[in-house]
C-alpha cells in the first residue's frame, strides 16, 4: 500500500495567476505520489500554502490563513512555498504553527521533504540563494477554475525600483516553445475552453529558452504557435509590459480566431517623473499610442490597467496628472495599487514619502475612477452580440460568465451552463454593475 494514500493535503493559493498555475502543478505532484487532495476549508494533514510578497497586506493574511489550518487540525503539518517564502523564509518559519518553508527552486520538489510530517518546534528552512533560480519548471492550473492559467515565462530582468518579485523568482527565463504548445495541448483535452497565458514578464518570451540569455523565440512567435493548437476555444493575454506589447502582436490577436481583445497593460504612473523614478522602460506617449494601437484595430477591445498611488515623491500634482491622464484614456478598467514598502528595494531609501492617510484617500479616489471607466466600458458594449463562457460557481443563486472581451455577466443559476459558450445580445446594466442580456437563436429563459 502507498504510504501517501490516507494522507489529505489542502493548498491556498495568494497572489497572482502565475502562483495558482504553480500551485495546480504541485498539487498533481502530491497526487501522483498518492495524496488525495481536499478542500482548504476540510481537515487535511498537510496544508500547503502558495505566498506572495507584491503587497503588505498578502504578507499579513498568511498568519490568518495558518490559524484556519491550525483551526482544522492543531496536528497538521504547514509549507509555506512562493514569493514571501523565499524572500522572508526566517520570518514564515517563525510563524506558530509552520513546519516547513521552501524557496524558489525547492518548492518543485516539495514532495521529497515529506519523508517526515511530525510536527517541529520551530520551522524548518530550505531555500536557495535567488542566483541558483535559474532554470524553468513548465506549470498550468486545471481544475480549479473554467479557465486555466498556463505558464510561459518566469522571473525578471527589469530593475523597477518598488519591485520585490526578482529577488524572489531570479532571472527571466522561458519554457521551450514545444513544451508550452504540449501544455496547451493537455489542457485542451481536459475539456477547457478558455487559457489565460501567464508569467511574471510574458513580453519577454523567449529569453532563457534553452538556458541561455538570447531569445530563440519571440513573444509573436508564441501567439501564433498557439492559435494554431487545436481545441482551444479562447486564448487570454494576462499582462504584459507596453513597451513590449508590439504592433505585430496586436495586428495578429485581432485577426486571430482563439485570442480575444483583452489587453492589461501595467502603467503604474501617469506622471512621467515618477516613471523614471520607478525605473520603468517607457513613458506615458508610448502608454497612449498603445491603447490607441489597439481600439484602432479592435474597437471594442476592454483594456485594463495596473497603477501604484502613493510612491515615493508623489506630489498632489503628480497624482491628479496620473488621475487626468487615465481619465482620458480610452480604457477599460483599473488595478490600484496602494505602494507598501518592501524590503531590498531602492524605492524604501527614496525622500518625499507619502503619509499612509493620503495614499488610502488616492486609491479610493482611483478605485472609484476604475467603477466609472468599467460601466462607461460596459454601457458601450450594450446591443453588441458577444460570445460569453460561463463559470463554474454559484454565487448567490446566479451563475456568471465573461464575454470574449472581459464583459461580465449574469443570470440565474443553471448547473447546465457551466463552462458552456453561448451568442448572447448584451441588453442592460443591473444594480451590481454587471450585465444582462438575451440569447441568439436559443430559447432560454432570462430572470
Amino acid at each position: 500500500m502507498n504510504r501517501n494514500e490516507n494522507k489529505n493535503v489542502a493548498f491556498y493559493t495568494l497572489g497572482c495567476k502565475l502562483n495558482f498555475s504553480e500551485t495546480s502543478t504541485i498539487a498533481r505532484s502530491f497526487e501522483s505520489e498518492g495524496f488525495k487532495r481536499v478542500d482548504f476549508s476540510e481537515k487535511a494533514d498537510i496544508y500547503v500554502i502558495n505566498t506572495c510578497s507584491v503587497t503588505e497586506n498578502a504578507d499579513k493574511r498568511f498568519k490568518t490563513i495558518v490559524k484556519q489550518a491550525q483551526k482544522k487540525n492543531e496536528e497538521a503539518f504547514i509549507i509555506a512555498i512562493g514569493c514571501y517564502a523565499q524572500l522572508k523564509p526566517e520570518e514564515l518559519a517563525d510563524v506558530n504553527g509552520v513546519d516547513l518553508v521552501l524557496g524558489a527552486t525547492e518548492k518543485f520538489k516539495i514532495t521529497d521533504y515529506l519523508n517526515d510530517l511530525t510536527k517541529n518546534d520551530f520551522g524548518e528552512v530550505h531555500s536557495c540563494e535567488i542566483e541558483e533560480a535559474d532554470f524553468y519548471v513548465g506549470s498550468y492550473s486545471i481544475g480549479d477554475r473554467t479557465r486555466a492559467f498556463l505558464k510561459v515565462q518566469d522571473g525578471c530582468d527589469y530593475k523597477c525600483t518598488y519591485c520585490t518579485i526578482p529577488l524572489a523568482r531570479g532571472i527571466s527565463r522561458s519554457d521551450k516553445l514545444e513544451n508550452v504548445l504540449q501544455n496547451a495541448q493537455e489542457i485542451s483535452e481536459q475539456g477547457i475552453k478558455e487559457i489565460v497565458l501567464t508569467g511574471v514578464n510574458i513580453g519577454d518570451y523567449g529569453k532563457g529558452e534553452f538556458g541561455n540569455k538570447k531569445h530563440e523565440h519571440t513573444f509573436l512567435d508564441l501567439v501564433k504557435a498557439l492559435d494554431d493548437v487545436d481545441g482551444i476555444e479562447r486564448l487570454r493575454i494576462s499582462s504584459i509590459e507596453p513597451n513590449l506589447l508590439k504592433n505585430e502582436t496586436i495586428n495578429f490577436v485581432s485577426d486571430s480566431n482563439t485570442f480575444v481583445p483583452h489587453f492589461h497593460i501595467p502603467l503604474q504612473s501617469g506622471s512621467n517623473d515618477l516613471l523614471k523614478l520607478m525605473r520603468r522602460r517607457y513613458m506615458r506617449e508610448l502608454y497612449v499610442d498603445r491603447v490607441a494601437e489597439i481600439k484602432k484595430t479592435m474597437p471594442n477591445a476592454c483594456i485594463g490597467v495596473d497603477v501604484i498611488v502613493g510612491f515615493p515623491g508623489e506630489t498632489d500634482e503628480h497624482f491628479l496628472e496620473t488621475y487626468n491622464f487615465l481619465n482620458e484614456l480610452d480604457i477599460s478598467y483599473l488595478h490600484v495599487f496602494t505602494y507598501s514598502e518592501r524590503a531590498n528595494t531602492p524605492a524604501t531609501e527614496m525622500d518625499g514619502v507619502v503619509p499612509t492617510k493620503v495614499r488610502k484617500k488616492r486609491s479610493k479616489m482611483l478605485r472609484g475612477l476604475s467603477a466609472k471607466k468599467r460601466r462607461a466600458f460596459y454601457e458601450s458594449q450594450l446591443g453588441n452580440t458577444l460570445e460569453v463562457l460561463f463559470e463554474g460557481e454559484n454565487k448567490e443563486g446566479y451563475i456568471h460568465g465573461f464575454t470574449e472581451n472581459y464583459v461580465k455577466v449574469k443570470m440565474p443559476w443553471n448547473p447546465e451552463f457551466v463552462n458552456t459558450l453561448h451568442q448572447v445580445k448584451l441588453t442592460e446594466i443591473d444594480e451590481d454593475g454587471l450585465v444582462r442580456f438575451e440569447f441568439v437563436n436559443k430559447q432560454v429563459e432570462v430572470a
